[in-house]
């Protein structure tokens, strides 16, 4: 370990391969700390009782108390950033409701847009994936256990800033809580959880796709005629977009 690495960081997952490709390592990387791979099951079990380690703390880098050493100049820096992006995380709390508990800025994040973490004391992402696999699990257990979890942005990313300054120019931009369900749904399959709904995410890729293809979508123009919408309030489909252009891609990219 690095002199300025105080804690004994670890990542649990199913296997090597997947951790690695992990969003919540690339900050971690960038700074050269080591951080402990934990691919079997029993690593779950035995963290929740291994606190530390000579006197070092252990510290999961999936989970919401993950606090990097920052210089005076980066967490000027960061305080700016939480002030530049706070009607957006606002917002997005706004349009995903009680699917997070809150949005904020990531300190572990230099590539992705976004990710997933949850509570200290609740379960891990792979935690979840092995309690829902028990023939035997306690559901009220699961339902305790299960936390909340918290959405963390990259405000390096450009993604993020696109989202922030269509959210200042208009707030009642659609493409913006369209987005916003797109990236809580692949961080979901990112951060290691499942998607509930797997049809409805496939569903806001294939018009993405008819977006760019330029493809009017047939049954969105049927339903707006109808004055009907989906039967699923809990994940809304993708919103029709009014005078779509044909480089109107080029723009959400």
């Amino acid at each position: 370990m690095k002199k300025e690495q105080k804690n004994i960081y670890y990542i649990t997952g199913e296997s090597r391969n997947v951790v690695e490709q992990s969003p919540f390592l690339e900050k971690l990387k960038k700074k050269g700390y080591e951080v402990l791979f934990m691919v079997d099951p029993i690593d779950e079990y035995a963290v929740q009782q291994l606190k530390e380690y000579n006197e070092k703390k252990l510290v999961c880098v999936t989970k919401d108390n993950l606090q990097l050493e920052m210089t005076e100049d980066e967490k000027k820096k960061r305080e700016e950033e939480k002030a530049a992006f706070e009607d957006l995380c606002k917002k997005m709390k706004e349009i995903l409701g009680d699917k997070v508990e809150k949005v904020v800025l990531s300190d572990r994040l230099s590539n992705s847009p976004c990710c997933l973490v949850t509570g200290e004391f609740g379960w891990s992402a792979n935690m979840e994936r092995i309690m829902k696999a028990q023939a035997l699990r306690d559901n009220s257990m699961t339902s305790f256990m299960v936390s909340k979890k918290t959405l963390e942005l990259n405000p390096e990313h450009s993604i993020v800033k696109e989202l922030r300054d269509r959210l200042k120019a208009n707030e009642q931009d659609h493409t913006v809580k369209d987005l916003v369900w797109l990236l809580f749904e692949t961080s979901l399959l990112t951060s290691g959880f499942s998607l509930p709904q797997p049809t409805v995410f496939a569903g806001r890729i294939h018009k993405l796709v008819k977006l760019g293809l330029s493809i009017a979508d047939d049954e969105e123009e049927e339903e707006a005629k109808e004055g009907t919408k989906g039967d699923d309030d809990d994940v809304p489909p993708l919103e029709a977009q009014e005078a779509v252009e044909g480089d109107e891609m080029e723009e959400v990219d």
